[in-house]
């Protein structure tokens, strides 16, 4: 690929699964990003080991005891240090406040275990089930004020088997997502 690379920045709370997928993306020569940090709220989560073996910059800091504004500003300035351009958030936990997406407006996307607009929020694989849907599935979006309310940049549809529960959809949910999400993750930086 001609030119620099976008620096992306994941932020993860977990395994930091989809963030494994960015970064094998990221390794192919012509992917459009690579990825400079890898961040946590969770100074233990088991993707912030992983991203140390692998020689990635990480960045982490338990929220606990200081506040949202004090964790988002040491959040912010150890994006700046690290050059981001874009953030994408891989299983971060925690919702960012208005102010943070202001400061990143249209340059954050998240990957979300459903086919938006349906099912924002949590437990997405039990309320489809609920519902009697057909398919579930994943979606990539931009991230805004409004909880899972960004524009949807991509999506995959996963086929809801007979006798599926959550813990298989789940599964299978996420495998489409490790595929989706850097495919719509080079678009996005590229656009």
């Amino acid at each position: 690929m001609s030119g620099q690379k976008i620096r992306v920045g994941i932020l993860i709370s977990g395994r930091g699964s989809n963030m494994i997928s960015l970064v094998d993306a990221a390794r192919d020569d012509a992917c459009p990003y690579e990825v400079v940090l890898v961040a946590s709220d969770k100074p233990d989560a088991a993707g912030i080991a992983w991203a140390k073996d692998h020689d990635i910059a990480t960045w982490t800091l338990s929220p606990k005891g200081i506040g949202k504004p004090a964790y988002e500003s040491a959040l912010q300035n150890a994006l700046r240090e690290a050059g981001v351009e874009t953030i994408a958030l891989a299983g971060y936990m925690r919702l960012v406040s208005d102010t943070f997406v202001e400061a990143w407006r249209g340059r954050i996307v998240n990957i979300h275990p459903s086919l938006l607009p349906k099912y924002k929020g949590l437990d997405t694989h039990a309320r489809a089930l609920a519902a009697g849907d057909a398919v579930a599935g994943c979606s990539v979006h931009v991230v805004t004020e409004e909880l899972d309310g960004g524009e949807v940049l991509g999506q995959t549809e996963v086929v809801i088997e007979p006798g599926e529960t959550s813990d298989t959809l789940a599964g299978r949910v996420l495998a489409a997502e490790h595929r989706l999400y850097p495919r719509i993750l080079a678009e996005f930086v590229t656009r």
